[in-house]
């Protein structure tokens, strides 16, 4: 991964102009929490604000101060932290005055978890202000206009780098797909004919990903995907083996793929010798024929990291390194630095072969709302995993990561800050 770059912040607008372009929209009856290391915004992180509709005060003493803490527990995870920035996105204007309890509560917590409160602001749906300025002569109500925000230096910058802010989570999610090309739709059918006679075969699994891997490293844009292709990658979507491969391999490459699969004893036999030092070319022989290769024209060759068939193993007069298991993967918590060019590019390819819906299509939004949280963008990956369950109920991946985000865990490599998916890196001045 390369260096981000930086970008000085300079005042408030900087900081709630960062903002938008943090979370990739505009928030909405939020706290937006952010971290600071010294001059430089870490994490950043947005939860509904309590009581919302009925104000804060609806929730209770006791239910601002849970609140409080659980904010603050969120927070923790950025173990550089020394102080914190507060944003209120609220529906209307006004001052500080209903939200005066929960600020303080916020500052008890933050204070109290070592990353003291430096500056809070209120900004509402047409005017900004400090939270804690009650001087008329500089605060004068109802405040700034918002303009100064959407208008400021920092976000004038990012835009010409290429941020974009976009919609919020789960309304552009939320459009109707459009009708699914019957050719896509066929093919995925004969493919998946095809792949139920030896789903659980090593040499298949390795061609497998070998074609995902060929059509991962085209660069973007990338050659159009064929029907036939596209009903070959639906159909490998629809065995759950395959698809968390697909996962694993971009994040963590194809040797933690390979082995992660081993270990679980997806493969008929069960697992491979105990020195692992054979690839899945190095199989016994097949029961069944593999399933022939789709058309992949225009897309680059094999790399010399896979194996002859197409799967990733090393050598086997060479002993295999030490790989992370699935769940690590899945989890964030290995390998030290995720493949985050190879995710976005299979973020790319997964937007494409989802687009005909069904259970294909819920892998599909359920691999690019991993993604997202593997970023740290709990809020688009929520809305991925409803948008997977509303195209194929109870789709039981969407549902146990869907509970990860709900329950505020965050991945391993959001959590720390040299693995963590930054385009852009403030200080402030």
């Amino acid at each position: 991964m390369t260096a981000p770059d930086h970008l000085r912040i300079t005042g408030p607008e900087d900081i709630l102009g960062f903002i938008p372009h943090s979370l990739g929209y505009w928030p909405a009856r939020s706290l937006v929490a952010m971290t600071l290391q010294g001059k430089r915004l870490g994490a950043t992180l947005r939860v509904d604000l309590p009581g919302e509709g009925g104000g804060p005060g609806s929730c209770g003493p006791a239910g601002l101060a849970a609140f409080a803490r659980s904010v603050s527990s969120y927070l923790e995870a950025d173990e550089d932290a020394d102080g914190s920035l507060l944003a209120l996105f609220t529906a209307t204007d006004g001052d500080g005055t209903p939200w005066a309890e929960l600020l303080t509560g916020l500052e008890n917590a933050l204070a109290d978890a070592g990353m003291p409160v430096r500056d809070a602001w209120l900004v509402g749906a047409e005017y900004w202000r400090n939270a804690y300025c009650l001087d008329p002569s500089c605060c004068e109500p109802p405040g700034r206009p918002v303009e100064e925000i959407r208008n400021s230096r920092l976000n004038a910058e990012m835009v010409f780098r290429g941020s974009t802010v976009g919609a919020a989570p789960g309304t552009s999610l939320s459009t109707p797909l459009g009708a699914a090309d019957p050719a896509v739709l066929a093919a995925q059918r004969e493919w998946e004919q095809l792949f139920s006679a030896c789903a659980r075969d090593r040499s298949q699994f390795g061609q497998v990903l070998g074609v995902w891997s060929r059509v991962l490293d085209a660069p973007a844009p990338g050659p159009k995907l064929a029907s036939d292709l596209t009903g070959y990658l639906r159909a490998s979507l629809c065995v759950p083996p395959w698809r968390d491969a697909v996962l694993v391999m971009a994040a963590a490459g194809p040797a933690a793929a390979e082995h992660g699969a081993e270990d679980f004893g997806v493969f008929d036999g069960g697992r491979l010798d105990a020195g692992r030092g054979r690839s899945l070319a190095d199989s016994a022989p097949l029961k069944t024929p593999l399933a022939p290769l789709p058309p992949l024209e225009g897309f680059p060759a094999r790399t010399p990291r896979h194996g002859r068939d197409g799967s990733s193993g090393e050598s086997a007069n060479e002993p295999a390194p030490d790989v992370p298991g699935y769940g690590e993967v899945l989890l964030g918590l290995a390998p030290p630095l995720p493949d985050w060019t190879l995710m976005a590019r299979l973020e790319r390819v997964l937007e494409q072969v989802g687009a005909a819906g069904g259970e294909a299509g819920a892998a599909a939004l359920t691999g690019q709302g991993w993604i997202e949280w593997c970023r740290g963008k709990g809020s688009f990956a929520d809305a991925l995993f409803s948008r997977a369950n509303e195209q194929h109920p109870g789709y039981r991946l969407a549902e146990l990561l869907g509970e990860l985000v709900r329950r505020g865990t965050l991945c391993g490599w959001a959590r720390r800050r040299e693995t963590a998916w930054q385009r852009f890196e403030p200080d402030v001045a």
